[in-house]
């Protein structure tokens, strides 16, 4: 009788909690709607002159659809020669090719990051554009020149849209210890590193994850993936209350995941925060078990999977928020599409608890000296025995 009563009282708080969230969702309508965004999907600009070109005599893989395991096997097949050819000809193919060479892809993004910084360049000069025109194609030149600094690898760029951009910290190729970040809400090509609330940002994470590694333990090859690779939310609305740009990005993130494999680096610990658990959550079952050693979720809304088992990984999952963050504030429930379902958190959900005490508010989580962040690191690092 008590477990009914229980259960009784679980759908009661699911109800209530969705009924706040449709009355948010619609209280906030007007001023949510003017952050509604268009998904970015599909391959990068120039495709349809990748599928055309004929010059090696091979058919090149179709970047909409050819698995990364395929796409390997081809650029393998392909002398040095032929390999800076398309290099040369399709740098956003190549450079966006989940399954190619690093540091073929390295390169790539190079020479399309000087090509669109180039262009911006060009039209902030165009008598035809407004001031404001120019002022936003030069800040955008701007974030593509610091793109381009020595030491930075750009394992993809997509300038569609807010653009989209994913780097590596360190030697992802010989790395034994490998991560990738996943960021929430708010994220793109310009606020992809920023100085304010730079632990909010996945180059920020990324570089104090790193230095984390490298501090607990010296003599170990590491590498941080900061993907920034669909189009996050902005600002509160039924773009962060749905999983529609969710559903976009997660395809996405499989295919990164699955490229990681191809290329032969080691399966990764997936960190994700705040919306990007959702991206996770829908996109992890899609790696058929394997793809990555541990699956991270910090300040998470809900991935709308109701437990680890629905997540069909091998990997171990861990779950942590701290009493600060205001995402434990919101009803963890999913009904007519708004909400993301089971809190990580819940015992019930399933996944090992990572203690985050010292970190503060939703973007401090690998903030330096905190718990949550000496935790992450034991975890990219297998050494499970030292999370507490």
């Amino acid at each position: 009788m008590s477990r009914l009563r229980s259960a009784a009282r679980r759908s009661r708080r699911a109800l209530i909690g969705a009924a706040l969230a449709v009355a948010v969702a619609a209280g906030t309508g007007g001023w949510a709607a003017g952050t509604a965004q268009t998904a970015v999907t599909g391959p990068a600009p120039g495709a349809a002159a990748w599928r055309a070109d004929h010059s090696l005599g091979v058919r090149l893989p179709d970047p909409a659809t050819a698995a990364p395991a395929e796409v390997a096997r081809f650029f393998a097949a392909l002398t040095d020669r032929q390999r800076q050819t398309l290099v040369a000809r399709h740098p956003l193919t190549v450079g966006n090719l989940d399954g190619a060479p690093l540091a073929l892809r390295y390169e790539a993004n190079s020479r399309a990051l000087r090509a669109e910084r180039d262009r911006r360049l060009a039209r902030a000069d165009d008598p035809a554009g407004t001031l404001q025109d120019h002022r936003q194609d030069r800040a955008v030149a701007r974030r593509y020149t610091a793109l381009l600094a020595p030491g930075r690898h750009i394992l993809a760029f997509d300038p569609r849209g807010r653009g989209q951009v994913a780097e590596v910290q360190g030697d992802l190729a010989t790395a034994e210890h490998t991560a990738v970040i996943v960021p929430g809400s708010d994220i793109d090509l310009m606020s992809f590193d920023r100085a304010k609330d730079p632990y909010g940002t996945p180059t920020g994470m990324a570089r104090s994850l790193r230095a984390q590694l490298a501090a607990d333990a010296p003599k170990a090859r590491t590498a941080v993936i900061a993907w920034a690779g669909y189009t996050t939310p902005v600002g509160l609305g039924p773009d962060a209350a749905t999983g529609r740009l969710a559903e976009a990005g997660a395809p996405r993130l499989a295919r990164l995941l699955s490229g990681l494999t191809a290329v032969g680096a080691r399966p990764p610990a997936v960190l994700c925060h705040s919306y990007g658990s959702v991206v996770c959550g829908l996109a992890v079952p899609r790696l058929g078990g394997g793809g990555l050693a541990d699956l991270i979720v910090l300040g998470s809304p809900g991935m709308r999977r109701d437990s680890v088992a629905e997540l069909r990984t091998s990997a171990r999952v861990w779950a942590g928020r701290d009493a600060s963050d205001w995402v434990g504030d919101l009803p963890h429930v999913e009904l007519l599409g708004l909400g993301h379902g089971t809190d990580p958190v819940d015992p019930a959900f399933g996944a090992r608890r990572i203690p985050a005490q010292r970190a503060v508010g939703h973007t401090g989580y690998l903030a330096p000296g905190t718990d949550s962040l000496h935790n992450v690191a034991a975890i990219v690092l297998g050494r499970y025995g030292a999370v507490h």
